[in-house]
């Protein structure tokens, strides 16, 4: 399957210009070279690789370092990246957005803590009147995103003006109570751009003008209209394999206040350093953006805004840092930035896709005379090269050859993309073998069987594409394009049964992938398909902290006990990192004593208890119940487990609804 997205994109483009020769790995600090010569190594390294076509600029204490253009604007015309060329921001807007409110707020115009329906009156007063500005600005107003909506697609090719970008998304249930929990939303932004305008009586564009791009002098930056021509202004790109396409179309009002504006490094720079000042927005109200609101990603959301603390190179050491990225069709942005030492990187792309985070935290070693990695050439390009050149077999010969080197890096969607070069050229046998390889790499990716369905059924061979389609939804139930491919192929599929475990209908249901984000010491490939019911965060709910979740993973031997045990922990111990609001606690660690049980039908059963910190509900220490199951699956040569969670004791009657959630069948079969 072809990867498509909102406020996401492609991946990336080879270019030029290496001046020096890259190195590779890591790299130590000398004193041979100054910051600005190994940052423009650095970043050299990343375009010669096709891993970065964009512009840059670094500022250290306040002045710039080191600024410069790499790769095309336009590749039509060839017209080169300069440091005032104007990219698309997408949710790097956000920021400016969450600016324009405070400035009302300022302004006694408007109150963080009064709910919407006193600006919207308009909007459905049933949750207008439960959500507030601050639930907006932070993400937790439980607004569902209409950028996930399965119509996103469509939407983004249509004009709209506010009202009507909001009645998209205005009869939505709302996914939370507001205030519950962080849920990124760029509904919620475009609702703070409709109650901007309705306050001011004027468009977001003028506002915008007129309270921060004139005041800063930001001639480069502005409110992006499809229909008008921008000066210096970069194209947006897709790369497939070796191939570079003008990137899906988007009308740019579909963006709005959560990701409509465009900028260049340098006036990104102006922006940076004016938010060291009160030129905008007095002191108190600063503050206010950047503080701790929200536990988000593993860091904290602010106004516009993620706070926390990032790596320094591939050090372990760490500084406070304040950033946000954006990504949008063909685009991908980031500002990063070290108020301890007024220094900023400032990373705007074209080609969607680049690793910007990766180069940021390389760049802060750099600025900090500390170690950081270079980047490693791409797997999939060079295969995909010496194919053409060679043929199939001479790249096999050259994959194994590299696959394990530490100069090269190999990424599950480059490979996707390679394979499709020559899908799309109708070289069926090269793009299978590429796809081949990708399987045996990545065995747990859903779009890697999507892609090897489409293949086969180029090839006639609906037979094997089935199978393959109806693997990538095993993965990922929620892969629709997989399911609809089934459904052309007259295989209609009964989604309740693609999940492992059978619970109540009402029962909400995620699926995770190995290694989780939150748990990265969890060292198993495979997928975590959790089952939540309806009252698991009602204190008064015999449902509270009442729970399932199933582990699909690649484990073919006797689990320890002390692995549950260690697994479990560092479950808990993630979750409570993550979801802590309170920035100045250190929640403390999870402990787990489990103990075996006699088998159940031959299936291993654990049983014990695990004393976790609940950050989602009571910010107090808690204990649960757990229960284990062991399914080993001897075809595959996998393990399914299955654990089930209560703060009641076994006895409680909650338990007959947790004993009742049992694995669907066949889900051992191959």
């Amino acid at each position: 399957m072809k990867s498509t997205a909102l406020f996401l994109g492609f991946f990336f483009w080879l270019l030029l210009l290496a001046s020096t020769s890259p190195c590779f790995g890591q790299i130590t600090p000398s004193a041979d070279n100054n910051k600005a010569d190994k940052i423009h190594e650095l970043v050299s390294a990343y375009a010669a690789y096709g891993k970065f076509n964009g512009a840059i600029l670094v500022a250290e204490k306040g002045e710039i370092l080191y600024k410069k253009g790499f790769g095309f604007a336009n590749m039509e015309w060839n017209i080169p990246n300069e440091t005032d060329t104007r990219f698309r921001l997408a949710s790097v807007s956000k920021q400016f957005s969450a600016m324009l409110i405070m400035q009302l707020v300022g302004e006694n115009k408007l109150a963080l803590d009064l709910p919407i329906s006193t600006y919207l009156p308009e909007y459905p007063k049933e949750k207008a009147d439960k959500i507030t500005i601050h639930h907006l600005l932070t993400h937790t107003s439980g607004t569902p995103s209409y950028t996930s909506f399965p119509n996103y697609q469509e939407l983004m090719l249509k004009s709209m003006q506010p009202d009507e970008l909001l009645q998209v998304f205005a009869d939505s249930t709302l996914l939370f109570e507001p205030g519950e929990r962080f849920s990124y939303s760029n509904s919620g932004y475009a609702l703070l751009g409709a109650i901007l305008e309705k306050i001011t009586k004027k468009s977001y564009k003028e506002v915008l003008q007129e309270k921060i791009l004139n005041p800063l002098g930001m001639t480069h930056t502005g409110f992006e209209n499809s229909n008008a021509i921008i000066k210096n202004r970069a194209m947006g790109y897709y790369k497939m394999g070796s191939k570079f396409t003008p990137a899906n179309y988007i009308d740019m009002s579909i963006a709005y206040a959560a990701g409509g504006l465009y900028s260049s490094v340098e006036d990104m720079y102006r922006w940076d350093q004016a938010l060291y000042t009160e030129k905008l927005l007095p002191q108190k109200y600063l503050d206010l953006i950047f503080s701790k609101h929200i536990a988000a990603w593993g860091q904290h959301y602010g106004y516009g805004w993620l706070v926390g603390d990032s790596y320094i190179g591939n050090t372990k050491k760490i500084i406070q840092t304040i950033e946000h990225d954006g990504v949008i069709n063909g685009f991908n942005s980031l500002i990063f930035r070290i108020p301890s030492e007024r220094s900023s990187i400032i990373l705007l792309n074209n080609t969607g896709g680049a690793l910007l985070y990766e180069m940021s935290q390389a760049i802060s070693g750099i600025l900090y005379d500390k170690s950081y990695d270079f980047p490693k050439k791409s797997i999939a390009y060079d295969l995909l090269k010496t194919i053409k050149q060679e043929g199939i077999a001479v790249g096999l010969s050259f994959y194994e050859s590299i696959k394990d080197d530490d100069d090269y890096n190999l990424d599950e969607r480059e490979m996707n993309d390679a394979a499709y070069e020559f899908l799309q050229a109708n070289e069926l046998e090269k793009g299978i073998a590429i796809l081949k390889l990708n399987l045996a790499a990545f065995p747990n990716a859903f779009n890697v069987y999507d892609s090897y369905g489409e293949a086969l059924m180029m090839l006639g061979d609906t037979t094997n594409a089935i199978k393959k389609y109806k693997k990538s939804i095993t993965l990922n139930p929620k892969n629709e394009n997989g399911i609809e491919m089934l459904k052309k192929l007259g295989v209609e599929i009964d989604r309740t049964s693609l999940y492992l475990l059978k619970t109540e209908g009402n029962w909400k249901k995620e699926i995770f992938t190995f290694p989780l984000k939150f748990a990265p010491a969890i060292a198993y490939k495979g997928i975590e398909e959790a089952h939540f019911p309806n009252g698991w965060r009602n204190i008064d709910s015999p449902e509270f902290w009442s729970y399932t979740f199933a582990w699909n993973i690649n484990l073919d031997r006797e689990l320890s006990v002390a692995e549950l045990e260690t697994n479990l922990q560092s479950y808990f111990d993630g979750l409570a990192k993550v979801v802590n609001k309170n920035k100045d606690f250190v929640p403390p660690s999870s402990i787990a004593k489990i103990y075996k049980k006699d088998d159940n039908n031959g299936v291993p059963t654990f049983a014990g208890t695990i004393k976790i910190f609940d950050a989602f509900v009571t910010n107090e220490p808690m204990e649960l119940k757990v229960w284990v199951e062991k399914h080993f699956c001897e075809e595959k040569k996998q393990s399914i487990l299955v654990f089930k969670f209560s703060p009641k004791d076994f006895e409680h009657e909650i338990w007959r609804t947790l004993d009742a959630i049992k694995l669907r069948e066949n889900k051992c079969e191959k």
